[in-house]
């Protein structure tokens, strides 16, 4: 048998040395995710829904409640941020929140300075003004166009596109293809809400991420 040393410590009191981490990080992970978890909680339980508006069939999710309250408003950019670290950690850290209109603007700009990112609009045609970029996309009825400020995003920073809500995907994926002519690193997209059976995501080329739960097929959403 060999004799216990430091470098062979006995089996019934290992060598702290040689042990792996007690986990510190996998601890914090636990914590960020349970509170991840309570925090959507709380938000999807503010959220208002409106059965046939703003036509029939359509069940309406409003979001304004979350802005109507300061800690309401507190908790969404919280498991947002929580959500951003986990996925994406230091290094890839987004350099730009790009928000599109208009809901977008709701809470975009208030995340960026907490990640200490810049913010950047995504606006209908004809409302930015200066040299911009378009990219068109495609609406129940016909076609639509999205500009970005030139120079807005530089080459190769980190890029997230927010918005409250995925549907067909198609105003997301329009300000992901204006991300990349402007030859940023597109991140992903993160949204608050989406209709899942539309499968809008599907249209998206990089990772997406819906903080709330989706819409089911038995009913169109919309928000507020």
């Amino acid at each position: 048998m060999r004799d216990s040393t430091s470098s062979h410590p006995p089996t019934d009191h290992p060598d702290a040395t040689t042990q792996p981490p007690s986990g510190p990080k996998f601890t914090h992970f636990t914590s960020s995710s349970a509170e991840l978890t309570s925090l959507k909680i709380r938000l999807r339980q503010a959220l208002r829904q409106f059965p046939d508006f703003p036509c029939p069939g359509v069940l309406f999710e409003d979001i304004l409640p979350i802005f109507a309250d300061p800690s309401l408003h507190e908790d969404l950019l919280l498991a947002l941020q929580l959500h951003i670290q986990s996925s994406y950690g230091a290094h890839d850290r987004p350099d730009v929140i790009v928000g599109l209109e208009a809901r977008g603007f709701l809470f975009g700009p208030s995340l960026a300075l907490r990640l200490g990112a810049a913010f950047v609009p995504v606006r209908k045609k004809g409302k930015l003004p200066g040299p911009t970029e378009k990219a068109q996309y495609q609406k129940e009825y016909g076609t639509d166009d999205f500009e970005i400020q030139r120079h807005a995003i530089k080459p190769g920073q980190k890029v997230l596109v927010v918005d409250d809500i995925i549907a067909t995907g198609g105003s997301a994926a329009a300000a992901g293809s204006l991300v990349k002519q402007a030859h940023g690193h597109l991140l992903g997209y993160i949204f608050l809400l989406e209709i899942d059976f539309l499968q809008g995501s599907e249209k998206l080329d990089a990772p997406v991420y819906t903080l709330l739960s989706s819409q089911e097929r038995n009913s169109t959403s919309a928000s507020s």
